[in-house]
Formats: structure tokens, sequence, C-alpha cells
């Protein structure tokens, strides 16, 4: 059973190879090559995550033991994580080829696509599974590559823009988590985290709380938290919705695990456990206000999503097995459900042929399955019972109460505050886009959607011919065609589309999917939370992971 740990690393990036040689030329053998490939990851992230019930499993490859060697370890998270993320990554996979094809984008940034997409979730399995500091850079710098190009595909200039502060952040962060490492090292002679969990206890306290700190600020980073989360409303929506959607459901939770991981084995006592939960909940307020502010459902959504990275802050600042077992919990509803948003999110912009807000409506009628795609993950996200999104919330404000801190108290209050007000934004948007009637400037069917690039064209040859060079308005400032076309960029390759009533089958089939798949998380809320208590226990114990990596 060992032998499979490796494989959701290396299948991707294998077929990542194959996926170049095919190229352009050979578009469906390509496409095929990722949905085969997505499917086995899956399939063997089950399997991982239920021989991990059991035990940790590990690999050191090359069969050099630590610390000279790269491990790979599959826990009871791990392989949660992986099960999910695989789950979701192969749903938006479909999601972008009923995109592609619907749009007819052939070109090569579409071929790139796919290469990108593999090793993206090569990325993201590698961090799943790292057993050592090193392996789980390397993980995130192969999350970084592949992500700044499947930000700015089609190179329009919002996507160069959005892309360059994303990397500038990425690399920032890179660096403070090589020195972390680089001090680490120093300290004790390795960085796997079975030898550190031992040897960071005869470290002097200043010592081991600064390499603390440090990884904090870099998985905080990573994760979004307030106050460096800046980046990502400005970075998340300007790319393809299918990008935006797995980079708001998964890179996001990346950092997030990395917290749980590190915080549990490496640096156990909460020495910085209230630092954490002024965090979690300056990030629950400040992010749902920012959210309450916006009238682009995008960049509603990317507020959204880091108000709800202070729900697991909040698990992993009271570091005990509810707390632990509730952030679980909420990370795996959280992957889900906000992937499954900006999955909508992609479809109300196909359909309307903009996402913001006050230039929509009338949706609730005109197209009622998208609104019910809508409505599910909405209802689910603002924590309304018996969604997951519910269960998970009560089970981190009972850890909060259980706790009975003051500060503990204080999270619960802003945990409950948070949560009305994220169904204060989910029923705006609802109101706004779906319950109305259909304001007098939506797009109608048939609209040619223009990209920025596009029209920067128009402008350029209507100067040449002495004709005027600034696109004209409408009543609200957004600019348009004089055909109708609005200057939005749609397409995955940044492209020009067409908008229509009935989006592809294959883009809606993909977005049911993961309704269904966080649909389920309330059918199997008992083994869902059993399984997350018992890895909760596994992770603050720490004796059967150091065991198994250390073991002859």
């Amino acid at each position: 059973m060992n032998a499979l740990v490796p494989l959701p690393v290396l299948l991707p990036l294998f077929a990542t190879g194959l996926s170049l040689a095919a190229g352009i030329r050979l578009k469906r053998f390509q496409r095929f090559i990722s949905v085969a490939v997505l499917t086995a990851v899956v399939v063997i992230s089950v399997v991982l995550m239920i021989a991990a019930d059991d035990g940790p499993l590990s690999v050191h490859l090359g069969d050099f033991a630590p610390p000279l060697g790269i491990t790979l370890v599959a826990d009871r998270l791990s392989g949660l994580m992986l099960t999910v993320s695989s789950l979701v990554t192969l749903c938006v996979l479909v999601y972008s080829l009923g995109q592609g094809m619907a749009d007819k984008d052939e070109e090569t940034p579409l071929a790139v696509f796919h290469p990108a997409y593999l090793i993206l979730v090569a990325g993201i399995a590698c961090t799943f599974l790292a057993g050592d500091l090193m392996n789980l850079f390397v993980g995130f710098e192969i999350m970084l590559v592949s992500s700044f190009v499947l930000l700015t595909l089609g190179g329009t200039g919002p996507r160069i823009r959005a892309g360059s502060t994303y990397v500038i952040i990425s690399l920032l962060s890179s660096m403070i988590f090589l020195v972390a490492i680089a001090i680490t090292y120093a300290a004790t002679g390795t960085v796997n985290f079975a030898q550190l969990a031992e040897r960071f206890d005869d470290l002097p306290l200043g010592v081991t709380t600064l390499i603390q700190a440090m990884l904090l600020t870099v998985f905080g980073i990573k994760a979004a938290v307030f106050p460096v989360a800046a980046w990502l409303p400005d970075s998340y929506p300007t790319a393809p919705a299918p990008v935006t959607a797995v980079f708001a459901g998964l890179l996001t939770k990346v950092g997030v695990y990395c917290m749980l991981r590190t915080e549990t084995l490496l640096f156990p006592g909460n020495r910085l456990g209230s630092l954490l939960l002024v965090v979690a909940l300056a990030s629950m307020i400040i992010g749902i206000l920012g959210a309450v502010a916006q009238t682009d459902l995008k960049r509603l959504l990317s507020f959204t999503l880091i108000s709800h990275i202070g729900y697991m802050v909040f698990g992993v600042g009271l570091a005990d097995r509810e707390g632990i077992a509730g952030a679980i919990v909420y990370v795996v509803h959280h992957i889900t459900v906000q992937t499954t948003l900006f999955l909508v999110a992609g479809l109300i912009e196909r359909r309307g042929g903009t996402t913001e807000l006050t230039r929509l409506g009338g949706m609730a009628r005109s197209a009622p399955l998208l609104s019910l795609l809508f409505f599910v993950p909405a209802m689910n996200i603002a924590g309304i019972p018996p969604f997951s999104g519910f269960i998970g919330k009560l089970a981190l404000m009972r850890a909060g109460v259980d706790n009975g801190s003051v500060l503990a108290w204080v999270l619960v209050g802003g945990s409950t505050l948070t949560s009305l007000l994220t169904l204060y934004v989910v029923v705006k948007v609802w109101n706004l886009a779906f319950w109305r009637s259909e304001p007098p400037g939506q797009a109608a069917e048939g609209t040619v959607m223009e990209s920025q690039e596009d029209d920067a064209d128009d402008a350029d040859d209507e100067a040449d011919v002495g004709g005027p060079a600034v696109t004209p308005q409408d009543n609200q400032g957004i600019p348009v065609r004089p055909g109708g076309g609005q200057v939005v960029a749609t397409s995955i390759t940044g492209k020009a589309v067409t908008t229509t009533k009935r989006p592809p089958r294959t883009m809606l089939a993909a977005t049911a999917a993961t309704v269904v798949l966080g649909l389920s998380y309330t059918v199997l809320a008992g083994p869902l939370a059993a399984y997350t208590d018992r890895s909760a226990q596994e992770l603050l114990t720490r004796t059967p992971y150091i065991e198994e990596v250390l073991r002859p």
C-alpha cells in the first residue's frame, strides 16, 4: 500500500509530458489524458484515505532514510485533503473542457492549459504528502510556476497585472520560507518533520518561536489571512472561471493545511494561539465587511473567501481536539463550496455577460437551473441548517465555548456575526442577479462579449482612420461596443465570446457535480465528523506519524 503514496504526485507529472507532446495537434488525446489521470488520482486518493485510517503510510524515495531522503507521508489528514482536492480538480477540469469547446478556443494558450493544470495538481499533492520542510517548499514552488501560467492565459492586460501581483507576493513568501528553512536546518541539522518534532524540544524558546512565527507568516500569505490578504481580491477575479475556482477553493486551503500540520506536529503547546485567534477574528470581520461593500460577484466571493479562512484559523488557534476537528471539517466544506460558487459565477458571466450585480437580474425566471446551482452552495456557505457549512461552524463554536477563554468567546460572537453577514451578502446577490426583473442594460442572448485586447485594437483602428479613439460607455460607465458588446474577457484564453441563454451542458454538469459533492458532506456528516475527530486526535498525539517515518 505504501507504494501508492507517490502516485498522486508522479501521475500528473507524467501526464504533463504526454500532454505537452500531444499539444494542439491532438486535442482529444490531450483532454483524454488529463481526465484519465485525474480520475486515477481520485481513485488512489480514496484508497490512501481509507488505508491511512489504520495508521500513517510513508515512502522514502530512493530508500534514503531521513534526513537525507525525500519522505512522503499519507496520514488521515493528508488522505482526506487529497481525496477532496482530487475530486474538485477533476470537476473543474471537466468544466474547463466544456468552456474551451464551447468557445472554440483551439489556440496555443488552451493547449498550454492542460500541462499547467496537471502541474498544479501535482504541486498540491506534493504539499499534502510532503514529510519535510524542503519538499513542502518545492510543492509551493511547483504551484507558483503553474499558477502564473494559468493566471495569465491569453496575455490580456488585466491578467498580466494580476499575475504579476500574485508572483511578487508569492516570491516574497518564498524568500521568508527559505530563510525559515535555513534557520531550522542550522539549529537542528534536519528539515524532516518527524525529526524536527523530536529536536525542537531541545532548542531555546526564542529560536523555536522565531521559526514558528516565520512559518505562520508564510502560510498566512498563502491562506490569505488578514493582514496579508490584500493581494487576493485583485488577483483572482481576472482569471478564467475554472482557474479562479480552483485557486479560491484549493490554493488558500493549502496554507491552512500547512498551519494544521506544523502547529500540531512541530509546535505543540499553542504558544501563539492567542495571536492566531486575533488574526482569525480580524479575517472574519474585515473580509465579510469587504464583501458587503462589493457589487461585482467575483470580488464579493473573493472577500468572503478571506472572511471564511478566519473560521479555519479559529480552529487552529484553539489547538484542542474539538477545534482541530472543526477546522478540518470546515476546510473540506469550504474547498468544495467556494469552488462551486466561482464556477457558478462563470456561468452567470456567460449568461448575463458580466458579473457586475447592478447589470444582472431576472435569472430565477430565465435560468432556473443556474439559480438552483447558486442557491444551494450560497445557503451552504451562509451556514443554513442542515448544510455542511452549519455543521462546521457549529463544531467550531462549540469548541470555542468549551475552551471558555474570553478570546474564544469573542471569536464565537465574531463567528456568529460573520455568518449573519454572509447570509446578507448571498441574499443580496440572489435579489440582484436572480430575483428582481431584468435591468434594461442586461446583455441579450447572442451579444458578443469583447475582450479588453479586442477593444484596444478597435480603438487603434479607429484612431488610424481619424475616428474616435475612445470606447463609448453606457450610463454606468461600463465600456460598450456599437453592436452591443461589452469589454470583458470571459473565455479561458481571454478572447471574445457570445452570451447564451443555455450554458454548455458540460459546464452545467461539472458545476452540478460539485454541488452534489457539497451536499454529500451533509448526508455523510456522521462518518465525516468521526473521521476528522480521529484525524485531530492523531495530529495532537504525534506519535503515530513520528514512529511511521522514523521506523527502521
